[in-house]
């Protein structure tokens, strides 16, 4: 498969199978996060991959907001961020955007390996961290869900004409 057909594949899983992932797909789905470019090389993505169910029921109950597919998910990835709030000179902080890039790494190759994922943005940082015992000192930017779809079709993607979002050399 092509980076093109991976990105039109992918999609939010919110059903999955009863089946768990196979350690040697989680560890190339977590390498191509790590080989993910970051600001100034800083590299402050971390992760914890939670596949043990107790937890995934508590971070559904606790820090999801009840969204029951985070515990129906055979993995949840906490992604995380050991940063030292480094700006870059457009003044954005380095650590979300590095982050979401190893995260959209990790999406496109898991539809390579025939898994589905799913952002998390609704969840209570603090209760996850307490769940995971995951230090203050480390940011939790998303979580993010892995595992078989129950649903293998692809869904048609409701997205703005081309020419909606793209300016030529100036905006107007």
């Amino acid at each position: 498969m092509d980076v093109y057909e991976a990105i039109r594949k992918r999609k939010s899983v919110r059903r999955y199978k009863d089946k768990e992932v196979e350690q040697e797909k989680l560890t190339r789905i977590l390498e191509a996060a790590r080989l993910a470019p970051s600001a100034s090389n800083k590299q402050e993505w971390r992760f914890v991959v939670v596949q043990d169910k107790e937890k995934r029921r508590k971070l559904s109950a606790e820090a999801a907001r009840g969204q029951k597919f985070v515990e129906e998910a055979p993995v949840v990835i906490a992604c995380c961020a050991e940063t030292d709030n480094h700006e870059m000179t457009c003044g954005q902080l380095c650590y979300p955007i590095d982050v979401a890039i190893a995260i959209d790494h990790i999406t496109l190759a898991a539809v390579e390996e025939d898994l589905g994922t799913c952002w998390i943005g609704a969840f209570y940082e603090d209760k996850a961290k307490n769940i995971l015992n995951i230090p203050d000192r480390i940011r939790i930017v998303e979580l993010l869900t892995l595992g078989y779809p129950a649903d293998d079709s692809i869904k048609k993607k409701s997205r703005l004409p081309i020419e909606t979002i793209v300016k030529w050399e100036k905006w107007e």
